[in-house]
């Protein structure tokens, strides 16, 4: 039995989903006014000047602050439902087919939020490693439960929750240099569907 770490956002998925479940999360005033004040930012991160967890923190924090937890958790769950199913990659689905096949152990490990990759990885019957929102009595504080799942953080929760060493191998596929730090840990490394180690 191997240990398979998958990255969500454009590698099981076609691009970043993010972006779209802010979108369907936000209450529609705030989401208007948030496209405005937070244009700048967006624009650094997309000229590579502003580091996209700066970036996701900040839209986080407008986005989520003061908001019902329970009316996003339900968006989330829709998300799941409704929206990723489009946004697949088939040769991903494969690869997850192929080894959970094997017997692996399959783990998403994403900076995306279990408000909704808990329901699809639940439904797909594999593990899950993320970023999770902050709530106190049932009300967002727009800030991340912990670090976001990004970088050396991927690395660090893996080792917390599995014994890595204790896998015969290791594979791990990504997409950007966020996942970089995770194929690190791997034996067989899939940088954009190509076999890098």
């Amino acid at each position: 039995m191997d240990l398979a770490l998958f990255d969500f956002d454009g590698t099981i998925t076609t691009r970043e989903t993010f972006p779209d479940f802010i979108v369907l999360a936000t209450p529609p005033r705030r989401l208007a006014l948030g496209k405005l004040l937070l244009a700048p930012l967006v624009i650094g991160y997309r000229l590579g000047i502003v580091p996209a967890t700066l970036v996701r923190k900040r839209i986080v924090k407008f986005a989520f602050d003061g908001v019902d937890e329970e009316g996003v958790r339900g968006a989330g769950e829709a998300f799941a439902r409704d929206a990723l199913p489009q946004l697949l990659r088939p040769e991903a689905m494969q690869r997850i087919q192929w080894h959970q096949a094997r017997g692996d152990v399959v783990v998403v490990v994403s900076g995306g939020f279990d408000l909704y990759l808990s329901h699809w990885c639940g439904r797909h019957g594999l593990a899950l490693v993320c970023s999770s929102l902050e709530s106190v009595g049932g009300v967002l504080t727009g800030r991340y439960l912990g670090a976001q799942c990004a970088g050396a953080e991927k690395c660090r929760r893996v080792r917390e929750r599995y014994d890595v060493a204790g896998f015969p191998t290791v594979y791990a596929y990504g997409d950007t240099s966020e996942d970089l730090a995770m194929l690190g840990m791997a034996h067989e490394k899939y940088f954009r569907w190509q076999k890098t180690g």
